[in-house]
């Protein structure tokens, strides 16, 4: 990783404001369709998580794309989405021939969120080998749907930077071949290095966020509180990263705001329901609110 780190750029509303979001105008194919793939028997609530914070960040269609076996509890629960059926493995996994069923979906859509809740390593590195040579982007990887990268840091360069990965310490390790605690001596250098090895945005979650460019830009979001470590604020985060880049936001903008809007909804919750305690689910609803607030 670099042995030094420049000065980040420490994101306030302030800094947001003076970079605002994209404001389409018209129906919903304006505001963009976000495709979200992901899920397994197991952990479909990832997918519904951030399915719905995509939606409330601000895109316009959703598509869900999961395990067969689940996808009409799916749609059920998401009314305002078009549910494709994946192929699933034994395991409750979806498997690799399900990139080729979304093919047609991932291609036409706004932008593509790929990973929460996928369970198969070497599934869902596959399914990434199969399905992202024909994507031109946006995409957001999160989760396992970092597989590829960590198996190959070059296949994302056809995006030509339209690409946002989104992982936590544990997974910015393993993508760089590297122990935790190197990550956590250092986590503004081993985003930096991620970003560019794979010529991608990347958004590091944790107590302090970091983003960094393939070029060398560097932010730092200190927003947020301890409430937000539980599980699914993740998903919730990357939902609504997805759902910034469908509404028309670049890559560095929507990692950006995604962590702070992220943090401010936290915080929101820590004032209404209490420091500790609330739950991802709960997340996704203070989304609308806390990009107005930082909009003004």
């Amino acid at each position: 990783m670099p042995r030094s780190t420049p000065d980040p750029t420490l994101v306030t509303p302030e800094v947001l404001r003076s970079w605002q979001l994209p404001e389409p105008t018209g129906g919903k194919n304006a505001r963009g369709s976000i495709l979200v793939i992901g899920g397994s028997t197991e952990t479909l609530g990832a997918v519904l998580l951030a399915a719905e914070a995509a939606m409330r960040a601000g895109a316009g269609k959703l598509q869900v794309a999961t395990v067969a076996s689940l996808a009409p509890f799916a749609a059920a629960a998401l009314p305002e989405a078009l549910v494709r059926a994946l192929p699933e493995t034994d395991g409750g996994a979806i498997s690799a021939g399900g990139a080729d069923v979304v093919r047609d979906l991932a291609e036409a859509a706004a932008a593509v969120l790929l990973g929460p809740g996928m369970t198969d390593v070497e599934e869902t590195q596959a399914f990434g080998e199969r399905l992202l040579p024909h994507l031109e982007g946006p995409l957001a990887l999160d989760a396992l749907g970092l597989a590829c990268v960590t198996a190959d840091e070059t296949c994302l360069l056809h995006l030509e930077g339209r690409a946002v990965l989104t992982p936590n310490p544990t997974e910015i390790a393993r993508s760089l071949h590297v122990e935790d605690d190197q990550v956590e001596q250092d986590p503004a250098a081993a985003t930096l290095d991620l970003a560019g090895r794979t010529q991608a945005v990347v958004g590091l979650g944790g107590a302090t966020s970091w983003i960094a460019t393939p070029d060398g830009q560097l932010w730092k979001d200190v927003s947020g509180n301890a409430g937000l470590g539980v599980s699914g604020s993740g998903d919730v985060r990357a939902g609504i990263t997805g759902g910034l880049l469908a509404r028309g936001a670049d890559p560095a903008q929507a990692a950006v705001w995604a962590a702070f809007v992220h943090g401010r909804c936290g915080e929101r919750l820590a004032s209404s329901v209490g420091r500790l305690g609330f739950l991802a689910r709960e997340l996704p609803a203070e989304v609308p609110r806390a990009l107005g607030e930082v909009a003004g």
